[in-house]
């Protein structure tokens, strides 16, 4: 059940920006969670409503952060659904992101360009940590 309603709002997204041979528009897709409402609403760059989705039954009854849980379903449903969100009629690259109500970027969800297509933050972790070890053994040479 929770998968058929994220899935619905990227199919939603996907009949907005269907695929085309040379998309010419750009955007981002800001996912915008409503905690009070129980509600996902998409928003392109100039903050016009894309797609709508109820989620009470998704946020309701949770253990965990509203927040934390979201991310995590909507992570694991943009990877599950990598045809239908890598291919819409928008000139790549361009981003999903999520928000809370006030428009603030709480995560980065997907980043999809040409040749190269990333799914949340965890690639990133220790980058910092890899290049400075790299470039000390680059020194020592």
């Amino acid at each position: 059940m929770k998968q058929l309603q994220v899935e619905n709002l990227f199919r939603q997204i996907a009949e907005k920006y269907p695929a085309t041979e040379e998309p010419s528009l750009f955007t981002d897709i800001h996912i915008r969670l409503l905690t009070e409402t129980a509600e996902l609403l998409a928003f392109d760059d100039d903050e016009q409503l894309i797609a709508k989705i109820g989620i009470a039954s998704l946020i309701d009854n949770q253990p965990d952060d509203p927040q934390e849980t979201i991310t995590k379903l909507l992570r694991e449903q943009l990877q599950a659904n990598t045809l239908l969100v890598d291919n819409l009629g928008i000139q790549k690259p361009y981003n999903f992101v999520l928000e809370n109500e006030e428009g603030e970027q709480i995560a980065e969800l997907y980043v999809a360009d040409d040749d190269t297509v990333i799914i949340g933050d965890d690639l990133m972790k220790g980058l910092d940590a890899d290049l400075n070890e790299f470039f000390e053994q680059l020194i020592k040479v």
